[in-house]
């Protein structure tokens, strides 16, 4: 899976040592992690918790990453935003059982953590802990095991539900205010982490006339 990191600008100074905690944990599974910031918290580009919802749901729904690991202070912030896009599925996950019941259960492809609530000593082996789960056993095999079949059935449901309610992206592009949007595709990293990777041209297209 090529896993995008994603930090807010009130924890941005913790990037470089989540992205570590996160690549430690998955690059030896044959995952690939590509940090789209925020680097610090002096960077140019200044993502919120709203922004983050909207990137997460263009490099989702163009097939640019599988997965993205975000948050903000206390997580909740940054789940409701990414929940508010199209083709974001996002779980709040606090502990190591989150992320393993997350991604058996529920079976999504983005999750937010708190990155200042109860984030002390020892929050780094927290947070590997929590990506062991998350990344380290598949997704959708169930939890308990024998609820595989019912939860499998209810997630299908509930993707099926996620794309009628939800009108596509593109459209929701041209709709947003414009300098919301070129200020969330504003990362000094963004284009060449982007564009190269993107599967959809339609979406490519609009984020490029969303940039212009």
């Amino acid at each position: 899976m090529r896993i995008a990191l994603i930090n807010e600008n009130s924890q941005a100074a913790k990037n470089g040592m989540i992205e570590a905690c996160l690549k430690k944990v998955v690059e030896p599974m044959g995952h690939t992690v590509v940090n789209f910031g925020m680097y610090s918290a002096e960077d140019a580009c200044q993502l919120t918790y709203v922004k983050i919802g909207l990137l997460a749901s263009i490099l989702l729904e163009s097939g640019a990453v599988d997965y993205v690991v975000t948050g903000c202070g206390t997580g909740e912030g940054a789940m409701l935003a990414c929940n508010s896009f199209p083709g974001v599925l996002c779980g709040h996950l606090s502990d190591p059982s989150d992320g393993f019941m997350f991604a058996q259960i529920n079976d999504g492809n983005c999750v937010a953590l708190p990155f200042a609530k109860d984030f002390g000593w020892g929050a780094e082996l927290k947070l590997e802990m929590i990506f062991q789960q998350l990344f380290g056993f598949g997704h959708g095999q169930g939890y308990p095991k024998e609820r595989v079949v019912p939860e499998q059935a209810n997630k299908k449901i509930l993707d099926g539900v996620k794309k009628v309610t939800y009108r596509p992206l593109t459209e929701i592009l041209k709709d947003l205010d414009p300098e919301f949007v070129r200020s969330t595709l504003a990362g000094e990293k963004f284009d060449e982490l982007f564009f190269p990777y993107c599967k959809d041209a339609a979406i490519a297209d609009a984020v490029r006339a969303a940039k212009a």
